[in-house]
């Protein structure tokens, strides 16, 4: 019996201390604009992802790294509250990763990224029981030695490796064969592979890396993804949006949740996007953060934006 305990996921990446600043509309250069109100929230793409995915009953386990401050405090108890086993390590003498976001009226948001050198994880932080004494692992590459050393021991475990990826880090090239599901925003597919289309970019990344699936998030366009036969179309929910800050890491977490429950991916699919808008409907990264019987009503009930692909490629849960 290994000294872990055994959980469902484990996610190795980023958080963030999020200081929210909403705002009438986006300022201008060189304006004085009022702003209606600031919070301050835990936020990152990994952690996230992974409070998300205990809110919804799943075991999970938090690897990253924290400053000294009182923002690392908070994360601490952001954790112990939901029930995540953290194993967040202490960079002393540095502030924790902080985010500065501007949500405008419409709900989009802007973010300024400050990360301290010292904040990295790198990969003798990590122990290998932490990893493999999981069902599933999620990254998002930022500190891609350690994410690939955490993949390799994954991979070699027979465990499943999940990647949010929104850039071309360093080393990533050493990532992407190691990682089963790929999932990575709008513009990353073409400018890995320097395919224009979108679709043929997805299949490409497949077939170089050999990934099970290949997907883009496309924001309220929706999510597009091949599987090495087929291309699935899932198109966003149409909510009130307050705040798209998070809506990523929820898609993330939310397909995570029915790749353990063995759904068909499509079902996948649509569950993720309604779990995205409906984190787009609070303030936060983590505020929308709904129960699985909310998300399924809005699934049977919700209504959809305009399908951005045609029919041959339009697939949904129903």
């Amino acid at each position: 019996m290994p000294s872990t305990p055994i959980v469902d996921l484990v996610g190795v990446g980023l958080n963030a201390t999020d200081t929210l600043i909403r705002l009438a509309s986006f300022p201008t250069i060189g304006s004085k604009v009022e702003f209606d109100e600031v919070s301050i929230l835990p936020g990152g793409q990994t952690a996230t992802a992974i409070v998300a995915c205990q809110s919804w009953g799943l075991r999970t386990r938090y690897v990253g790294k924290l400053g000294d401050d009182t923002a690392a405090t908070l994360h601490h108890t952001a954790f112990k509250l939901t029930g995540v086993d953290s194993k967040a390590l202490t960079a002393t003498g540095c502030t924790s990763a902080q985010s500065i976001i501007l949500v405008d009226g419409s709900g989009e948001r802007t973010v300024l990224l400050k990360r301290d050198p010292r904040l990295a994880l790198n990969p003798q932080d990590l122990q290998q029981e932490w990893i493999t004494a999981a069902r599933a692992l999620h990254l998002d590459g930022f500190d891609t030695a350690a994410a690939t050393l955490a993949a390799t021991w994954a991979r070699a475990a027979s465990i499943p490796v999940i990647a949010d990826l929104d850039e071309l880090y360093p080393g990533v090239h050493d990532l992407l064969p190691l990682v089963d599901y790929l999932i990575v925003s709008r513009d990353f597919p073409t400018r890995l592979t320097g395919e224009a289309d979108l679709e043929a970019a997805l299949k490409t990344m497949q077939q170089h890396y050999g990934c099970k699936l290949t997907a883009a998030t496309l924001g309220s366009d929706g999510v597009l993804a091949w599987d090495g036969t087929d291309l699935h179309y899932t198109p966003a929910y149409n909510v009130p949006v307050v705040d798209t800050t998070g809506a990523g890491d929820l898609f993330h977490a939310a397909f995570i949740y029915g790749l353990l429950q063995g759904w068909p991916l499509a079902r996948q699919l649509d569950f993720a996007c309604a779990a995205a808008a409906l984190n787009c409907t609070a303030p936060g990264a983590r505020g929308g953060i709904q129960p699985v019987p909310n998300i399924e009503t809005l699934m049977q009930n919700g209504t959809h934006h305009p399908a951005l692909f045609p029919t041959r490629v339009f697939s949904n849960a129903q």
